[in-house]
């Protein structure tokens, strides 16, 4: 039966009304042309601390953004209350896309992957040369997370007043990473200070390493208290900032000559999202030797070309060995 007449007009037809009084859901969302450029410089319980130009302003990230998070390191575009003064809030309306990304998950088995940083241009991996001892397989991770994520390793090793690295450096010769080696003497006298800076300047650089290695003390010395107060993420009850053992932030280099992002330490540096293909790339002298390897070879099997590459003088026998054992960490734990 029907309930209209023939002319019916869409006036007659009869709609819901809008419970909630808000408007109707649509799929189309706003441009945010005259949106602001920003840089986030920390994550907190949903909150996010951005530079954009010269403040320092709190944000969160929109509902139009769904599920899409933003990390340290993050070129994002944001809207609203940009002042930066106290108890304003913007908001992040698009994430730019990222050049680099370091992840982690919380171990092998973990699918679940963090990611640390984006758009970072090198990893310091800082390592005690002694108390603690050096832990080689968790350096492996840290390079092969380094390598997958598209970052370039530098490796900063501390304490060599009570070791000596010579050991150690023979370990990663044969991957021709860039390192500084330092002592407890020349980071109270401003020499490895100096060291550490001519491979940090112009570039965006995360530190990561394990308690006790002295990460912290030499980013604190890298970047002054009043550079790191700069940032706005200070405590305001103890006066103290917080980042060393909740999250990475991002500080900038005195003389705007780079930055350097602090991460809090980590036990163990899961990698289970890695793909093995993607490490292969790292290593320019083995990857034209690859084209004869079976498919989803491990390139540390019977059949993989690598060998006969290697055997016919394109590539030196220590680099295969090298790239075998940073392939081979992800089969094993740290201490191993």
């Amino acid at each position: 039966m029907r309930r209209y007449g023939k002319h019916t007009d869409e006036d007659d037809i009869r709609s819901r009304p809008n419970r909630k009084g808000n408007r109707p859901r649509t799929n189309i969302r706003p441009k945010h042309e005259d949106a602001a450029e920003g840089l986030v410089l920390t994550v907190d319980r949903g909150r996010l601390t951005c530079l954009v130009e010269d403040r320092v302003v709190m944000a969160m990230k929109a509902r139009e953004l769904g599920r899409k998070a933003a990390v340290v390191g993050d070129r994002v575009a944001l809207v609203g209350d940009l002042s930066g003064q106290k108890d304003t809030l913007a908001r992040i309306v698009r994430i730019q896309e990222r050049t680099s990304v370091l992840r982690r998950t919380a171990d092998d088995d973990d699918p679940y992957e963090r990611v640390v940083v984006a758009n970072a241009d090198q990893l310091a991996i800082v390592t005690a040369l002694a108390d603690p001892e050096p832990r080689p397989r968790l350096i492996d991770r840290c390079l092969v997370a380094a390598y997958d994520g598209g970052l370039e390793p530098l490796l900063v090793m501390t304490k060599s007043d009570l070791a000596p690295p010579e050991k150690l450096l023979e370990l990663y010769g044969a991957l021709d990473i860039p390192y500084v080696v330092t002592s407890r003497e020349e980071l109270e006298n401003g020499t490895a200070v100096a060291r550490v800076r001519e491979q940090l300047d112009g570039k965006v650089t995360a530190f990561v390493g394990h308690s006790g290695v002295g990460k912290t003390t030499l980013v604190n010395a890298l970047v002054p208290r009043d550079r790191r107060r700069s940032t706005g993420h200070v405590n305001a009850v103890t006066g103290r900032g917080r980042h060393t053992t909740t999250s990475a932030l991002a500080l900038p280099l005195p003389g705007g000559a780079g930055w350097v992002v602090d991460t809090p330490g980590v036990r163990s540096f899961g990698l289970h999202h890695v793909d093995p293909s993607r490490v292969i790339h790292a290593f320019p002298d083995l990857e034209p030797g690859t084209e004869g390897c079976p498919r989803a070879c491990s390139h540390d099997e019977p059949d993989c070309a690598l060998d006969a590459w290697v055997e016919k003088g394109h590539a030196d026998p220590a680099r295969l060995y090298s790239l075998r054992r940073l392939l081979a960490t992800r089969e094993r734990t740290e201490g191993d």
